[in-house]
């Protein structure tokens, strides 16, 4: 399994953040990885909502369909599965003192099949996309105020 979490600050409010980062589709605009991220369901963006993601990782693209299992005031999860790999992101929420949020954002992966060979590899990739993704994700956030 390959665990990597990052946590950032950024200016706009808890509950403008969590709205934001509830819909999936806009890791497009945060996530390092991300190519494409549609959402699959229809409805407005809740419990259960599904989202095709593909991502480019080590030079190769991979797809994942994501389902939002968990949604609270303070905390996210979304769990993203193909044949290959089972992708759990928890996004948590602190309010700052300043008004602003801190977010810490978890991602575990636990590789199948011949794919968990290669687990003690990714940690070093994963890690890198998680260094990527703090300025991304505060760029996007803060373009919020």
């Amino acid at each position: 399994m390959v665990d990597v979490s990052r946590t950032l600050t950024v200016r706009p409010a808890l509950p403008t953040v969590v709205e934001y980062l509830k819909d999936f589709a806009r890791a497009e605009e945060w996530d390092p990885g991300t190519v494409t991220c549609v959402k699959i369901t229809d409805g407005p963006v809740g419990l259960g909502t599904e989202w095709r993601n593909t991502s480019e990782f080590r030079g190769k693209n991979t797809t994942l369909v994501y389902r939002l299992e968990d949604i609270a005031d303070d905390r996210l999860v979304f769990v993203g599965r193909n044949k290959t790999a089972t992708s759990t992101d928890t996004v948590t929420f602190t309010p700052l003192d300043d008004g602003g949020t801190s977010i810490t954002y978890r991602s575990e992966v636990v590789f199948h099949g011949l794919a968990k060979l290669a687990d003690p590899f990714m940690k070093k990739e994963f890690d890198r996309l998680g260094d990527e993704l703090v300025p991304k994700m505060t760029t996007a956030v803060n373009k919020l105020q």
